[in-house]
């Protein structure tokens, strides 16, 4: 989130070209701060990317979370009050909760290059390897 975007963008950018399967999922575009910009990249552990300051999170019944904390109340509930349907993914990080459905691989890397800029990136085009997600704050 914020900050680490870029730097995570880029370490994917370089993992994609390597051969790496990733799926991405971003909340980025005009007028967004900085601050508040995230990307997602979900893929198997080897294949995912390090970057400073990236959150790094792992399941917890079917609810992705931060590694270093326990979702209160229990992660069915949160899936079960944020509407996730069988299949989705359902993310909860601190200020933020996302549920949508899992993006394909990205297949060119220049999906990823537009989160490489520090200054936010358009909206990705409608049918891209990045689309923007229904996040709620």
């Amino acid at each position: 989130m914020g900050d680490a975007v870029p730097g995570l963008a880029a370490a994917a950018l370089a993992r994609v070209r390597d051969g790496a399967r990733l799926g991405v999922l971003a909340d980025d575009g005009p007028g967004l701060p900085a601050a508040d910009r995230a990307l997602l990249v979900l893929g198997a552990e080897a294949d995912l990317p390090w970057a400073d300051g990236a959150r790094y999170l792992g399941r917890d019944a079917g609810l992705l979370v931060p590694t270093t904390a326990r979702p209160a109340p229990a992660a069915p509930l949160w899936r079960r009050a944020l509407g996730a349907a069988e299949g989705q993914l359902c993310v909860l990080i601190p200020g933020r909760a996302l549920v949508a459905d899992p993006p394909a691989p990205v297949t060119s890397p220049d999906a990823l290059d537009a989160f490489t800029r520090p200054e936010g990136a358009d909206p990705a085009p409608r049918g891209s390897a990045a689309p923007g997600w229904s996040a709620g704050r």
